[in-house]
């Protein structure tokens, strides 16, 4: 990899940028001054920046917590995307997001621009589990709750066994492993209710960082990223 490429991506810098900070002798590789942007840097090399060690990554992985008024999409002709919240700096990793939110959902919508594990923690052969608050628009029976854990008619399929929790009386904690459009919503109607307010709250054992406000990011750290790699692995 080109040093240039290597400073501007471990250090979100714009390619102009990094190559402006090489040919000002701040950059150094295994000890030495390098001056030479098209520099190929070996694996391991050791890469420092003004005075401190950079990193390269290949694969980013952001959790936002995802306001209402939001697509879950790259781009979009006449509604705000998910994108649009991230510092200009993350543009060139060409990030998505994993499944969707609807646009008056909000929570935990991971981003990142590795495929492979964004198609794993979707293939429904993972039973990776998601997690949402529901805030009905009438209570909830237990009857209702057992027949959404049993799995419900909601048009086009019958879901597959989920796992329901009990807030309040018209409040409940939902686990599903699909990701039918408008899933959780058709769920509520096939018992009857209607969702008025939808919230993800995790995805497997990755749980939304309570300190991000709305709108607001973050990298997963390297336990998290190291559980998405676990769970890409099961077969």
């Amino acid at each position: 990899m080109r040093l240039d490429k290597f400073v501007s991506d471990a250090a979100a810098l714009t390619r102009s940028e990094s190559r402006k900070a090489i040919k000002s002798n701040r950059v150094t590789v295994d000890g030495t001054v390098a001056k030479d942007v098209a520099m190929h840097i070996p694996e391991n090399a050791s890469v420092f920046l003004d005075g401190e060690e950079i990193f390269y990554k290949k694969f980013v992985y952001i959790m936002l917590n995802k306001p209402q008024g939001y697509v879950s999409a790259t781009e979009d002709k006449k509604q705000k995307t998910v994108l649009e919240l991230l510092d200009p700096s993350y543009a060139r990793y060409q990030l998505f997001p994993v499944g969707r939110l609807d646009i008056d959902t909000e929570g935990f919508l991971l981003l990142t621009n590795d495929g492979e594990t964004a198609h794993n923690l979707l293939s429904p052969n993972k039973n990776f589990g998601k997690t949402y608050f529901l805030r009905l628009e009438k209570d909830i029976s237990d009857e209702e709750m057992n027949l959404l854990e049993k799995g419900v008619d909601i048009g086009d399929c019958v879901t597959k066994e989920a796992k329901a929790k009990r807030i309040s009386s018209n409040e409940i904690e939902l686990t599903i492993t699909e990701g039918k459009f408008h899933q959780i919503k058709r769920m509520a109607k096939a018992v009857g209710n209607n969702v008025v307010y939808l919230k993800r709250l995790s995805y497997g054992e990755l749980y939304l960082d309570k300190k991000l406000e709305i709108g607001e990011y973050r990298p997963l750290s390297d336990k998290e990223t190291q559980y998405l790699y676990n769970v890409h692995k099961k077969k």
